[in-house]
């Protein structure tokens, strides 16, 4: 509609509902370009900290090594060096666990030390030393 209540004149009206459409006029609350993606019930909200992926990593890797019995080079495994040697100390630890309380133990042992160590490490954000250590 023009100023004064009028049709507006040729293909204006619908260059207007599509300017409306895009910037959210007349919408409920929703922004225009709001997507499935991001209204996703699993999106996350923030990224994952250095503690975490470490744990998650360390506990991967620390359960390879006890299925396989042997250790890898820490670099094809994506670890640090510092990572690396929390991995060893779990895989020992687990390893002992293992032979006296089972595979559930051993599990539950790699997931509590890889996070403890973990949480250690980078408690106070990134190791110094280098992006090796």
């Amino acid at each position: 509609m023009g100023r004064r209540g009028g049709t507006l004149p040729g293909g204006a009206t619908a260059l207007v509902l599509g300017l409306a459409l895009l910037t959210g006029c007349g919408t409920t609350g929703t922004p225009a370009h709001t997507t499935a993606a991001s209204t996703s019930p699993s999106a996350s909200p923030s990224a994952t900290s250095d503690a975490a992926l470490c744990a998650a990593i360390v506990a991967h890797w620390s359960r390879e090594v006890l299925d396989s019995g042997t250790y890898g080079d820490y670099q094809s495994m994506g670890l640090s060096n510092g990572q690396y040697e929390i991995l060893r100390d779990v895989v020992d630890a687990a390893r002992a666990v293992r032979h006296r309380q089972g595979a559930a133990a051993a599990d539950q042992l790699i997931d509590r030390r890889s996070r403890a160590a973990c949480t250690g490490r980078y408690r106070y954000g990134a190791p110094t030393g280098g992006p090796w250590q």
